[in-house]
């Protein structure tokens, strides 16, 4: 799963996406919500939760999440604690989520190699129309 979230403007329109591969590297669900106006990391931590409720939604056991945020992968990971008050709910919540996989992997990777669920994005705040 890749997932990313971004906001023109900080706070501004904000969205979130993220697009989820089988084992094979095919794609097999495309979630994009538009969030109105929010900061870029209300709509990164939103992107991270959107993707592991559909990989739930799925039925996946274990699950491979790569952000191209540096900060959410250190404070999912522990790392960064998080103390912005709209955010620690949101932590909390994907946290949760997390509960139910049996096995996750979550790691930081290059802009470009999160290429489709930036697309994604900014398909979103292009038409600022969900896409789920």
């Amino acid at each position: 799963m890749f997932a990313d979230g971004g906001s023109r403007g900080n706070p501004g329109p904000a969205a979130c996406g993220a697009v989820l591969y089988d084992s094979d590297g095919n794609v097999v669900r495309e979630v994009g919500l538009f969030l109105g106006v929010a900061t870029n990391n209300v709509a990164e931590w939103q992107g991270l939760i959107a993707g592991l409720e559909a990989a739930h939604a799925l039925g996946a056991q274990r699950v491979n999440v790569r952000l191209d945020s540096e900060l959410v992968v250190k404070q999912m990971r522990g790392e960064y604690r998080v103390r912005h008050p709209q955010l620690i709910p949101l932590h909390g919540r994907a946290k949760k989520i997390l509960t139910h996989f049996d096995q996750f992997d979550i790691r930081h990777v290059r802009r470009n190699e999160n290429a489709a669920a930036d697309a994604l994005v900014n398909r979103v705040l292009d038409t600022r129309t969900s896409i789920v």
